[in-house]
């Protein structure tokens, strides 16, 4: 497979999303940047911007399967992992796997279910594999996890630790579309309130479970020279030391952000990554991982600032 093969389709992919969900073309940019890089995405935007939807989209545009749950305060681990059942024509206990067993997992609202069930995803995000009675079961190495939540009400949630934070290459914020957007929004689905049928929007699958294998195979074995390596180092290590930040980034989120800035680099023809690459992708990778001081939080800074601030002062290669 060549550079341009894996530009091209996911080109087309992202115009063909772009066709459903209107207004939300750098979600649908790095959306496409994680699967690339085997990564799990959060989005995060007030009720009806098309959360569902651009998953939903995303999934069957790459004929991958698809399932939603949807996260409640009495969800149990077993409702969203499986379990085993007695099988009385049998004699035997038979495992009954829950609807993890899939490609793409909607997490619906992950923040209103209670810690246990959200770390009933841990295994599966980091291993791509979930462990049932002792025994371990391979999840497809198409996994991905897209998790929403709603920023608004936050009344009875439970919000994410950074442990599981931690786990999602990004934090994308959904936000209301253009004017313009809106209005070719209302045109394309304002002859109806419920959610569309995928069937009826046309969708073409333009890629298979082949080609996102060596795809992803592309993207690894990339080339990552070692000022751009120093450059995602330097940042990183930046945000421990950041006085308005209680706690920084993990070295995981160093490795998370080489491989991403490979992701973007396939997706730009590219065959190495470039400063403007990482530039690109810290902030929706690093907003989650970053727990502000609270003088900092009482003066009115935040997350993304702070990012910013550290993206002007840590000196990228020329």
């Amino acid at each position: 497979m060549q550079l341009s093969d894996v530009r091209a389709t996911m080109k087309r992919l992202d115009e063909q999303v772009q066709r459903v969900v209107l207004g939300q073309s750098a979600a649908v940019d790095l959306l496409a940047v994680a699967l690339l890089a085997e990564g799990h995405v959060l989005l995060e935007g007030a009720p009806g911007t098309a959360k569902t939807l651009l998953a939903r989209t995303f999934a069957a545009s790459l004929d991958l399967e698809f399932k939603r749950v949807q996260f409640t305060p009495d969800l149990m681990p077993g409702d969203v992992l499986g379990t085993s059942l007695y099988d009385f024509a049998k004699g035997q206990f038979a495992l009954t796997r829950g609807p993890i067993f899939t490609e793409v997992l909607l997490a619906d609202e992950i923040n209103r279910t209670p810690p246990k069930t959200q770390a009933a995803l841990l295994q599966a995000m980091q291993e791509r594999a979930v462990t049932l009675e002792g025994t371990s079961h391979p999840l497809s190495p198409a996994f991905m996890v897209v998790a929403t939540q709603n920023p608004i009400e936050m009344e009875g949630t439970y919000p994410l630790p950074e442990a599981q934070l931690d786990r999602f290459l990004f934090k994308i914020l959904i936000g209301y579309p253009s004017r313009d957007d809106e209005r070719a929004m209302v045109r394309l689905h304002g002859h109806r309130t419920a959610m569309p049928a995928i069937d009826s929007l046309g969708l073409e699958r333009l890629a298979d479970r082949a080609f996102l294998a060596e795809a992803r195979a592309l993207v690894a074995g990339l080339t990552l020279s070692e000022p751009v390596s120093d450059y995602i180092v330097d940042l990183v290590r930046a945000t421990r030391e950041h006085p308005e930040l209680a706690h920084g980034a993990s070295p995981r989120a160093a490795n998370m952000l080489a491989v991403a800035a490979r992701a973007l680099a396939v997706l730009s023809g590219r065959d190495y990554a470039i400063p403007d690459d990482v530039k690109r992708l810290a902030l929706p990778l690093l907003r989650h991982r970053l727990v502000l001081a609270p003088g900092a939080e009482l003066d009115g800074s935040s997350a993304d600032a702070v990012v910013r601030k550290l993206l002007d002062s840590v000196p990228a290669p020329r």
